[in-house]
């Protein structure tokens, strides 16, 4: 059986360069060629990564209009973040749909029919989303 790989975890926030570069130092991380940081003109990122000193995928981070900030520990509004998971061929994204569904997931999108990167996005048995995509 083959089973989904991590790939990295994405952020949604408003300002992802500001948010990219708060975990790159953090955490000791690196930018993924060419997402680093423009040496001269606008910086209108609307999607980084960062990747571990090996090249290997960290985080991502993705725009969004808004968002609303976490209340944790208080539960009104909870944490947010999703998973990317990839497999190696479509034949192993749909074994993937397959085990997901089985253990309690949902598909929210299908897009299997994308040529360049077929994936779905389910949501987990408390409603996060993930997506497993070839890759």
């Amino acid at each position: 059986m083959t089973h989904p790989r991590l790939l990295h975890t994405v952020l949604d926030t408003t300002d992802v360069r500001t948010l990219a570069e708060f975990y790159r130092r953090l955490l000791g991380l690196r930018y993924r060629p060419g997402d680093e940081v423009p040496a001269d003109g606008p910086d209108d990122a609307d999607w980084l990564v960062l990747t571990t000193a090996d090249g290997g995928r960290a985080l991502a981070f993705q725009e969004v209009e808004s968002l609303t900030p976490t209340t944790w520990p208080s539960h009104e509004v909870p944490m947010q973040l999703h998973l990317d998971l990839t497999v190696p061929d479509v034949e192993a994204l749909e074994e993937a749909r397959r085990d997901a569904e089985g253990l309690g997931a949902r598909v929210l999108l299908d897009r299997t029919d994308d040529d360049e990167e077929p994936l779905y996005v389910f949501a987990d048995p408390s409603g996060h989303p993930f997506c497993v995509f070839v890759g």
